[in-house]
């Protein structure tokens, strides 16, 4: 009898545990983001940037390398990351740059790395134990000076380096030899922009190109079904348009033609935008997954965070992502999926400019700027100190499953990357405002969580949620994004009827969308594509009803359709409409 009882109770802890691992994850990334190395980049504050990010598996992990990390990250599951230190610079490289935009792939039982440089003397690294930090060189010089460098092994052996980050120059690309590492040939163009024909290349947050031509850069190729998609970031990294195109090839030097759904990752809405400079990889059940460069750009133009998306090959071997919700909470991968069907969890945001209350206010960083669903903007407290608080009231009651917490640089002190720093917090909950209860404790937490994402273990029901700060690692209290996610008791919003669609001759690769407001929305979701089956890139718009969409091919049809967003959930979408 005793031992079926323990067995029992044993049966249920086991139970208990599985209930409490983590099914979700929220854009952008939680990851312990170094800040920015380079002192004529902090004139407006210092502050933590990354971009450009590569994901490899390698021995049943994940491994993320990014911009000026002084190191990498190792995943087993995609959403809880492992820091590594490690320079990749040597006493003669006298550049702030480690790893800027680095290349990374596996060739065999080996992971070989390289950063972005112009000079001829920069390594590359190869390692059979990552995990363990253990590096030496592959070859001393790498013979090619190559910026936002990427490597592709193909199926039969050879081995490719692409390169390239210009508003003048192409992409470029060459064979490498696999064992002597020397280039194989010249290097040959590849493909350039054409702003003239597909609006989402033009420069500028308003695709206006006011002031300079469109960047391309970060290539990344990737094969499927014995065609070549050479994937590329435009037209520049400091724009919420910031999206990766693709051409495709039967050749992995080409000559590459436009894939007609372009961008096939692009987020220019929501609360953390841009979905550009990034690699496509595949998860251990061989999904296909897109991570990428988001933007903040507001101390600097390369103020940026890293984001993730569901993407993959339709039946007709088009390339997509599917970056919609793309920074609202959803499930990780957890077996074979269909990312043309959605991985969002369906929770809504509830506080979407609610009500706010805050211990303290520094100058015009006002409280709402927590709660407007810009990453750009964010709230302050006058101190970092112990006690400081920021209350957020959800009009009424509701179901809450998570909280992401977004925390803003205000008065750092750090250049570069720190690896003993932390934040420590706690957040209270009430159905009254006036009664509290504790809902997440990490007054005792020791790691470095700019990005908190937070799947409570069971839905709580309340109203009212408030954060109170015990410990930053640098600088004031300040957020910029005290999110709540759930649902409300209320009613979905109501559809959207008149979405209109003017394209005139004029310019053909833009567009005015209008529509009627419906008045229990927050926000809505325009859906684009290069056909009704294919309507892949989706926008978020906040508190208006028209949109100027920009960013078509001239030469193309293209589809459009709307939906209505409350904290209550999604309408239906309305009627498909055509726009020649």
């Amino acid at each position: 009898m005793r031992k079926t009882f323990f067995l029992f109770f044993l049966l249920i802890g086991l139970g208990a545990q599985a209930q409490q691992k983590q099914q979700t994850y929220c854009n952008p990334m939680n990851l312990d983001y170094g800040y920015t190395p380079i002192p004529d980049f902090t004139q407006s504050g210092k502050h933590r940037a990354t971009a450009d990010p590569v994901i490899v598996t390698y021995k049943g992990d994940y491994y993320l390398f990014s911009t000026n990390q002084w190191g990498y990250w190792w995943s087993s599951d995609l959403y809880h990351w492992n820091f590594v230190s490690k320079s990749f610079l040597k006493p003669h490289h006298k550049v702030y740059d480690d790893l800027c935009a680095p290349a990374v792939f596996v060739m065999g039982d080996t992971m070989l790395v390289f950063g972005s440089t112009h000079e001829k003397n920069f390594p590359l690294w190869m390692s059979t134990n990552p995990k363990g930090n253990e590096w030496k060189e592959a070859v001393e010089p790498f013979e090619v000076g190559a910026w936002d460098p990427a490597f592709f092994l193909d199926d039969d052996g050879r081995l490719y380096l692409y390169w390239g980050s210009s508003n003048v120059h192409p992409l470029y690309g060459i064979e490498i030899d696999r064992k002597s590492f020397k280039p194989k040939g010249e290097k040959k163009e590849l493909i350039h922009l054409n702003h003239e024909k597909f609006g989402w290349q033009r420069f500028g947050e308003y695709l206006d190109n006011t002031f300079l031509d469109p960047f391309m850069e970060g290539a990344w190729v990737t094969k499927h079904n014995g065609k070549y998609y050479l994937q590329y970031g435009a037209p520049g990294t400091e724009f919420s348009g910031y999206a990766d195109g693709v051409q495709v090839s039967d050749h992995p030097l080409g000559p590459f033609k436009p894939q007609p759904h372009n961008p096939f990752a692009y987020k220019p809405g929501g609360f953390a935008r841009g979905a550009g400079h990034g690699n496509t990889f595949q998860d251990q059940w061989n999904n296909w997954w897109h991570v990428s460069t988001m933007v903040i750009s507001v101390k600097n133009n390369f103020e940026r965070r890293l984001g993730v998306w569901p993407a993959g090959f339709d039946k007709d071997g088009v390339l997509y992502s599917n970056a919609t919700f793309g920074d609202y909470p959803h499930y990780l991968p957890n077996g074979p999926a269909d990312h043309l069907k959605s991985r969002f969890t369906g929770w809504m945001l509830l506080n979407y400019n609610k009500p706010v209350t805050v211990s303290s206010t520094l100058a015009a960083y006002a409280p709402n700027y927590a709660v407007d669903e810009s990453i750009k903007t964010y709230w302050s407290a006058a101190t970092g100190n112990k006690g400081e608080w920021i209350q957020t009231d959800l009009g009424a009651l509701s179901t809450v499953r998570a909280i992401q917490l977004n925390y803003a640089d205000q008065d750092a002190e750090f250049l570069g990357k720190q690896t003993n720093t932390y934040h420590q917090y706690k957040i209270y909950h009430s159905t009254d405002g006036k009664k509290w209860k504790m809902l997440v404790d990490k007054s005792q937490n020791k790691t470095d969580v700019p990005h908190d994402y937070i799947e409570l273990p069971q839905a709580v029901k309340t109203r009212y949620l408030k954060l109170e700060n015990i410990h930053m690692p640098t600088g004031k209290f300040a957020i910029s994004g005290f999110r709540v996610f759930g649902n409300g008791t209320g009613a979905k919003p109501k559809p959207v009827n008149n979405l209109v669609v003017l394209r005139t001759e004029k310019d053909k690769r833009s567009a005015w969308l209008k529509w009627s407001q419906s008045p229990d929305a927050y926000a809505y979701n325009i859906y684009v594509g290069i056909a009704p089956d294919k309507l892949y890139n989706a926008i978020m718009v906040h508190g208006s009803g028209e949109y100027y969409f920009k960013g078509m091919d001239k030469d193309l049809p293209y589809y459009f359709q709307i939906e209505s967003i409350n904290e209550n959930g999604v309408s239906e979408r309305s009627a498909v409409i055509e726009s020649k």
